[in-house]
């Protein structure tokens, strides 16, 4: 109740003194950058500066860190400054217009740039929950196919890159969202924490590392499971062996525009420790204070702050994913920012069957860029909260299941410019070249572009290869062109049943009827074939 209060009394004040808003400084350069460039390491690790050069990105003055004497020369006109971005190269602070005019007089201010998208403040409207997020225990099956997760992991089908032993390891994912309470205790995680793959984390909202609070949101640790969850025989996750920084910029009891700097200032840091994918499942769109409010014709890409940093994030190598929304069934039925730029793979939702589900936000863009860029599976999705299995709902979810494929993909195909990822992801999806307003692309295919991937690529070998017969009863026989060097089969819970070594049959006729995955390993390369036993 005095939360709730002491709430109330901030509105109110606000609108008392409306004259105050926030405003972004932008400085006028880096007089240090040259120090930088001298020791990059100052700045960025070697991992930062790795994904750089596999993928040919040189540094620019963005990298460079922000002038301190620029900060400390708004603190002494009397401006609290506690969020700043070197990649904006500016810093935010609440301002008159009388003192927005000094600012501007100032010989390191470039410009001042308001938040605000509108002339007055009305009251916040009731909307939908941006999350759609369900957080209620189900009772766990006796029995699960990959655990509970199979069907939305199969629906996009990154069980192939599994198999062939891409499971996200080496890759940094940066889930960026509101909170990881029981992500240090839980039994669900306890596999992350014994792995070492909790590598970093950090809230950028109290400026801490107090994430795992159980007094905050719970929804990072949703997002997080449904990557890097895991309970033996109930669940594994899109990517469960991937590294994981786990940043709080999301304050869920409210939605203030300071949100969007900590999201930047997340994306910076995680730029810093050299990560190669961002997941966010976070949108914006409508404020506490309407002020900051935007429009749809904002939704172009560039409008947001965030969308700006989103970007260049992009630019730097990092494959960003970000949810499309949860406001399909509102008036306000669009995407929201940052699923709105364009470098920006935004996810929208699907339900078992491979419908939309009724709240994915719809695209385009404001700009009429193809949004979202793909779809997962966010109609009851299947996730892990402390050491439970739940059932969870939205574009929040299908994101992060959509970003551990992306994880698995980058560890097959490290060097792939991102860019070219992006586009290929959408050529292999369900739906195109066509699309849809609420699937994009339609259904994300990891398999797919594996395939095609290794079917081009230079350094392997085409060669032709089928199974037969399928559905088989007694022998599984292969026919390559090639030396088989190993078969292997695995069940529908990704364990390995059986394997042989140079022949090109394999006895099933002991299995039980069901589906079954056989890995076939030749000279060059591996396969993938799907069969069914009878």
């Amino acid at each position: 109740m005095k939360k709730l209060l002491l709430f109330c009394l901030l509105v109110g004040y606000s609108t008392v003194n409306a004259q105050t808003e926030l405003v972004f400084v932008y400085f006028t350069g880096k007089p240090n950058k040259a120090a930088f460039y001298t020791n990059p390491l100052s700045e960025l690790t070697q991992k930062s500066l790795t994904r750089r050069i596999s993928l040919g990105i040189p540094l620019n003055d963005q990298d460079a860190p922000i002038e301190q004497s620029y900060i400390q020369n708004l603190q002494n006109l009397g401006f609290t400054v506690t969020d700043y971005s070197k990649w904006l190269n500016g810093a935010a602070v609440n301002a008159t217009p009388a003192q927005i005019t000094v600012l501007q007089a100032q010989p390191y201010v470039s410009s001042v740039e308001r938040f605000a998208r509108n002339n007055s403040s009305v009251p916040k409207t009731a909307q939908q929950d941006k999350w759609n997020y369900s957080s209620e225990a189900q009772k766990t099956q006796t029995f699960f196919d990959y655990g509970s997760g199979s069907a939305q992991i199969d629906q996009i089908n990154v069980r192939p890159l599994h198999l062939a032993g891409f499971t996200g390891t080496g890759i940094s994912i940066a889930v960026i969202d509101a909170g990881f309470p029981y992500v240090d205790t839980g039994s669900a995680f306890e596999r992350l924490r014994n792995n070492n793959h909790i590598k970093a984390v950090y809230d950028f909202v109290t400026k801490t590392n107090n994430v795992y609070s159980t007094a905050i949101s719970n929804h990072g640790s949703a997002v997080l499971g449904a990557i890097g969850g895991y309970i033996e025989n109930t669940f594994v996750g899109s990517a469960p062996d991937a590294d994981f920084y786990l940043y709080r910029s999301e304050n869920a009891v409210g939605e203030i525009p300071e949100e969007e700097l900590y999201w930047i200032e997340a994306a910076e840091e995680a730029d810093r420790k050299g990560v190669d994918i961002i997941t966010s499942s976070l949108g914006y769109n409508v404020f506490d204070d309407s002020r900051y409010s935007y429009s749809y014709s904002d939704m172009n890409g560039t409008t947001s702050f965030i969308a700006r940093a989103a970007e260049i994030a992009a630019n730097k190598g990092i494959f960003v994913l970000a949810a499309s929304g949860n406001s399909g069934l509102q008036p306000w039925h669009y995407i929201m920012t940052p699923a709105d730029n364009a470098k920006v793979f935004s996810i929208g939702s699907v339900d078992a069957t491979g419908s939309s589900s009724g709240f994915s936000s719809y695209g385009p863009n404001a700009l009429g860029v193809v949004k979202p860029d793909g779809s997962a599976r966010g109609t009851a999705s299947a996730t892990v909260n402390n050491s439970t299995l739940v059932s969870v709902n939205g574009t929040s979810i299908a994101t992060p299941i959509a970003a551990g494929g992306v994880a698995c993909f980058i560890q097959a195909f490290p060097s792939m410019n991102r860019e070219l990822m992006r586009t290929k992801l959408r050529q292999t999806a369900s739906l195109y070249p066509a699309h849809t307003d609420q699937m994009g692309y339609g259904i994300l295919n990891f398999g797919n572009l594996y395939n095609q991937v290794l079917n081009t690529s230079e350094m392997v070998k085409k060669e032709k290869l089928a199974i037969f017969p399928n559905p088989a009863k007694n022998i599984l026989n292969v026919a390559s062109e090639n030396e088989v060097i190993s078969l292997e089969i695995y069940d529908n819970l990704g364990r390995l049943i059986t394997k042989v070594n140079h022949q090109k049959s394999v006895k099933v006729e002991d299995f039980a009827k069901g589906v079954y995955y056989l890995k076939i390993q030749t000279k060059d390369k591996f396969y993938y074939e799907k069969f069914i036993k009878e």
